[in-house]
């Protein structure tokens, strides 16, 4: 039971059908009657095509549907009336059914429109009734028909919006909780990133003790260094155990293995050459050796250009040129994207710092650099930044 009853709520059209052929089924019996009194056949079909067809359609287009209702309850009244009319048919409940969908699914305003036209209708049924006392408890038996679809359109409504907040609330729990769980994984990340500091720190402070103690003893005392080596190979050993432990706790589980290197400077001359297939003509300049910088310089300096260059084509505007200037010396590197564009209302976002922006910021603050970037005074966006090389 419980199975036909989920059925019926997937499939609406199938219990509205139900809900037409039994109302078409008792009609009938009225059909045979209004005949007998001299009602036209093909009146009254139409009648009963109007007021009972559009059911099965009436949750997809309820308002058109319950119109189609309506058109068929005032063609009722012009060829049932008068002496050779009959005071309900089944049929009719259709008006009924039409209210409770309007009040129920599109709003009190259209169906309080609707219900106009039902007083009007039943007013002019009243009319063409023969007897007035008949007539006076027909009309208080349709208030109340009609009343009674009112409520149960109210009801239906409310529990249906009541259902929808609280669909909206479990939703909205759900991302709470998620979010309430990834902050609680980052909590433990970042504990666990510590912890990997102290260890790693620990380790290369104790072989570094041992290092210079066994070059200070090689010669006098070479069974003393040879234990120092012995300890410096296996904390080194336990260290990078430790460290592979913790690494493998702090992966993320939703990314994939990434087995390609990681990018260098070298790779500025790719994404120069990736920038011009996307239609920015782009210069590059790099003065000095950067093959051999250290790893995480290397990787700040195409991470920077990267996302400098990716907000060039972005926001620079049509006609934009780009230069890409690398220099290093002893001391230091200095890195700096130029771009001539005029701009677009994008800028307000790079001005007032995107992730990007931070991202580019924080790579050159970890490794004791500066950063800067803004619009440049000959036009254009300009971004900075100097890695220390000296330490």
């Amino acid at each position: 039971m419980r199975r036909f009853s989920l059925w019926m709520k997937a499939h609406p059209a199938f219990g509205d059908s139900l809900i037409a052929g039994l109302l078409l089924l008792f009609d009938f019996g009225f059909g045979v009657s209004a005949v007998d009194r001299g009602v036209s056949f093909s009146a009254f079909f139409a009648v009963t095509l109007l007021m009972l067809g559009p059911l099965p359609f009436r949750r997809y287009h309820p308002l058109g549907a319950s119109y189609l209702i309506l058109a068929g309850g005032f063609l009722q009244l012009f060829t049932h009336g008068g002496e050779l009319g009959i005071p309900i048919r089944m049929s009719d409940f259709a008006l009924a059914i039409a209210l409770y969908t309007l009040v129920a699914n599109i709003g009190r305003k259209a169906a309080l429109i609707y219900s106009c036209w039902l007083l009007a209708g039943t007013l002019l049924w009243a009319i063409f009734q023969v007897g007035e006392l008949q007539a006076v408890f027909f009309v208080f038996l349709i208030f109340v028909i009609f009343g009674f679809s009112w409520a149960m359109g109210e009801f239906v409504g409310a529990r249906r919006a009541y259902q929808s907040e609280m669909e909206q609330r479990l939703v909205l729990l759900e991302t709470e909780r998620d979010q309430q769980a990834k902050i609680a994984v980052g909590e433990e990340r970042s504990r666990i990133a510590r912890e990997l500091h102290d260890v790693v720190a620990h380790a290369v402070s104790v072989m570094i003790v041992h290092a210079d103690g066994a070059a200070y003893t090689i010669r006098s005392q070479p069974d003393v260094a040879e234990n120092a080596v012995r300890t410096i190979a296996e904390t080194g050993r336990l260290a990078l155990t430790e460290m592979r432990r913790l690494l493998g706790v702090l992966r993320s589980e939703d990314t994939e293995t990434q087995w390609a290197p990681q990018p260098d400077a070298r790779g500025v001359v790719e994404l120069a050459e990736n920038t011009r297939a996307a239609g920015v003509p782009v210069r590059l300049e790099i003065t000095g050796d950067v093959d051999d910088l250290p790893a995480g310089v290397g990787l700040s300096i195409y991470r920077i250009v990267q996302e400098a260059l990716t907000n060039t084509i972005k926001h620079a505007g049509s006609g934009t040129t780009a230069t890409v200037r690398l220099a290093r010396t002893e001391e230091e590197l200095r890195l700096e994207v130029l771009d001539n564009g005029f701009g677009t209302p994008h800028d307000v976002v790079k001005v007032s710092g995107g992730n990007g922006l931070i991202g580019m910021r924080e790579r050159a603050a970890v490794l004791g650099g500066e950063f800067e970037a803004g619009p440049n005074p000959g036009g254009g966006w300009r971004v900075r930044a100097t890695f220390p090389l000296a330490a």
